[in-house]
């Protein structure tokens, strides 16, 4: 199963990131500001690597509020590892199954894989290689999308470094 998204362009900046690390749990959210969408999907999308590795997607009313690595998969250093170029500002908006509409968490099983570069600022997650186009969601926050528009990946830029002092 895929998590396939509606594509608007944008008016404007992309609404801004905000990241959080829990120093007890190592969890990396990304908040991305703004309040819910006009309609669609209202829960969590829960992404599953095949290594028990987990990212969570939180929707409102069809719009991507957060991610959250809840479980991390092995990260793979990459030293050429850069955020595509000339990305589209947009808004992406999850719709609501309408064979399940009450239905507010949906899981998806994908080889989830973990890149960073060196300095661990710019974080790639990989769900499959279908990636035709990447789009920017929040000022920090992309997503690699197929020619289907179903997300393939997740990007998070500018990640503060995780410190366990509070």
């Amino acid at each position: 199963m895929s998590v396939h998204v509606h594509v608007a362009s944008l008016k404007g900046a992309p609404p801004g990131v905000r990241f959080r690390w829990d120093a007890d749990t190592e969890i990396l959210s990304a908040e991305i500001a703004g309040g819910p969408g006009p309609g669609g999907l209202t829960g969590s999308i829960e992404l599953e690597g095949q290594d028990g590795s987990w990212l969570v997607l939180e929707v409102d009313g069809g719009r991507i509020c957060s991610i959250e690595v809840a479980v991390w998969p092995e990260v793979r250093t990459v030293k050429g590892l850069a955020v595509p170029a000339d990305v589209a500002a947009v808004s992406l908006s999850v719709p609501a199954r309408s064979s399940q509409p009450g239905i507010a968490t949906m899981e998806v099983t994908a080889p989830l894989r973990a890149e960073s570069d060196p300095s661990e600022k710019t974080i790639h997650f990989v769900l499959s290689q279908g990636r035709t186009r990447t789009v920017r969601v929040g000022s920090d926050v992309l997503f690699d999308l197929d020619r289907h528009d179903a997300i393939t990946g997740v990007w998070l830029c500018n990640v503060p470094p995780f410190t366990s002092a509070p």
